[in-house]
This record gives C-alpha cells, structure tokens and sequence, in this order.
C-alpha cells in the first residue's frame, strides 16, 4: 500500500480530520506513520541555549523576550568549548541530535564564524545538527549550509489569521522567507509552531495547512504546547483565563493531524511534555509523533529530563534511534 504525499490539502480537508471521531483520527494517523517510520522507534533530541535573553523581538510566550518581565538575564553566545561539551553529554545520554538555540531576531556578521564552527565541530561528534538563531539573509544561510548543518529551526508559530495576536514585530511573511533562503542553500527544515495560546481550533487548521501546502514539507514539524511563563504576555493572560489552554485530546488531534498530511516529516513532541501524563505522550507517539527532546531543560522551560524519558521508552516498548559514530577527520 502506498501514500501520495500531497501539498495541496485544503482548509476543508484539514478540517474535517480534526472532526473525526478521536480513535479513527488517530488510527489513520497510525497507519499513515507506519508506511513512512518505523512505528517504535523515537528520535532523542537535545536542545541547548547558546545565547539566551535580550531578544528584540515581542512573541507572546517566549520569556527571552526584552519585552516580558520574566527575570530572564540576557547572556553573551557560549564558547565553541562549553557547547562541544554539551553535544557530548548529550549523545552520552542517547540523543542522536544537537539543536542549538540563540535569542536573536538575526545574528550579526561577527557571530557567524562561532556559528558555524559549532555546526562543524558538532556534526564531526557523529550527532544530526538544527540550529534556531532567527531570520537569516542568503549569505548567513549558505555559510551555515556550508558549515554542514542539516536543519535549521524557524517555526511559523501559530497559523496566519492568528499570527499578530502572537507577535508584532515581524510578519508572517518574514518567516517565510528565511525558510526560503534556508532551502536555497541546500538545508532541511525544522518548521512547526506551538499550540495553546489561545487559538481557536480554526486557528490550528490554518497552522497545519500553511505546514502542509509547502512546496516541500518540513523535514521536521515540532509541535510544541505552550509553557506558560508569568510575565510574558500570554503566560499572564493564561493565567487569568485557563481554559484556553488545550486540552490533551486537542493537543493529541494536531499531532495526528500533522502525521497524516506531512506523512514523511519527523513530528517532534517538543515543549509542553512536562505536564503531560505518560497516557498522553503515548497517544502522541500512538498518532504520529515519532522524535522528543530529551533532558531536564528546553532553552529557558523546565523538561521531563532523561532519567523520566528512558522509564517512559522501556515501558511503552520503544526504542531510541542508534547514534552515529563520529566522522572521520
């Protein structure tokens, strides 16, 4: 049995997915997983802070914003040395993937070179690599191509009607266009968004839709359920209105929605797992969800951490992905 991988899904057909009765979404979003991935085994993955605070930008969840009032200090980037020992720990622990992240609206010419000597000497450990440092022009997006990263990370966040409720400093547009320049020199995607902030269920068809009518999709989709932080924006407005949280079987229907239209993709259940029961995190894995970040932080937010994710793997019968050996020099 095959699988068309489609771009051109329809606002009423991504609809009508999330409609579905919850055990018939999700059983199609197994069978769609199993034709494209092995159905258990899940990808670890790290994420690291290489430079965090003092971000420009006004996103409404994110705490590293100079615009939330969350006690979060602005740092310098990191030494090459303490981001190598980091990759090391991390592949110590299983993950076969080192994402590193930076607070930037855009890094500065003066940051490249660090930049991409951590994409180059990570990479050497045997690890996939995915860097997230903001909107990049052609020219930072070839030498990070060049440096040998495999993904960059640049979430559109949420869906179009709904994105300048979220953030104002910059367009939907503008994400686009990174990804665009990122494809040009040759790297895959890591695109996805977080969902519980607020939206409506039409919000999250548009997310998915603009994910899935890519001309190519994402290589990789994280699905991340908004942490409420006090002094960002939406964490204080959560606060005062928690029921327009999503609820878990809400969550769950988007990562199986996300499966059955980007039936290729790695779906990355990122953020939010800390207060997610094992029941539901099975159920994602169950619908489609096949990669997680592993350890006790993501960026500035608490994590199950790695001791809690091996418990979860061995009981639910899952393997990690194998990692590589490093290259040779």
């Amino acid at each position: 049995m095959t699988h068309v991988i489609r771009n051109d899904w329809t606002m009423g057909e991504i609809a009508a997915l999330f409609d579905l009765p919850f055990t018939a979404l999700v059983f199609r979003a197994a069978q769609t997983h199993r034709m494209h991935h092995a159905p258990d085994v899940v990808q670890r993955s790290t994420l690291l802070s290489i430079k965090t605070g003092g971000c420009p930008e006004d996103c409404g969840y994110c705490s590293q914003s100079t615009s939330a009032k969350s006690g979060v200090k602005a740092t310098k980037l990191m030494d090459v040395r303490q981001v190598l020992q980091a990759a090391a720990q991390a592949k110590d622990s299983g993950s076969t993937r080192f994402c590193m992240g930076a607070a930037f609206r855009n890094p500065k010419p003066r940051d490249m070179p660090a930049l991409a000597e951590m994409v180059r000497q990570v990479k050497a450990m045997g690890l996939e690599t995915c860097m997230t440092a903001g909107m990049l022009d052609t020219e930072q997006a070839e030498q990070l191509a060049d440096a040998g990263l495999d993904y960059y990370n640049h979430n559109i966040d949420t869906g179009p009607d709904y994105y300048d409720r979220v953030i104002t400093t910059r367009r939907f547009g503008d994400r686009l266009a990174t990804l665009d320049h990122v494809r040009a020199a040759g790297m895959k995607i890591c695109c996805g968004g977080i969902v519980g902030m607020g939206e409506t269920r039409d919000d999250r068809v548009g997310f998915i839709h603009a994910l899935a009518t890519m001309e190519r999709h994402p290589e990789s989709v994280p699905v991340n359920a908004l942490v409420p932080v006090k002094g960002t924006v939406l964490g204080d407005m959560l606060a005062d209105t928690p029921l327009a949280r999503i609820d878990d079987i809400e969550f769950i229907r988007t990562v199986a929605v996300a499966r059955i239209t980007m039936p290729a993709s790695m779906v990355r259940l990122s953020a939010g797992r800390e207060s997610m029961s094992d029941a539901t995190q099975a159920l994602c894995f169950l619908a489609g969800a096949n990669s997680i970040f592993s350890g006790d932080r993501l960026l500035t937010a608490d994590n199950a951490g790695d001791d809690a994710d091996d418990a979860l793997l061995e009981r639910l019968g899952l393997s990690a992905a194998p990692v590589a050996e490093p290259a040779m020099t």
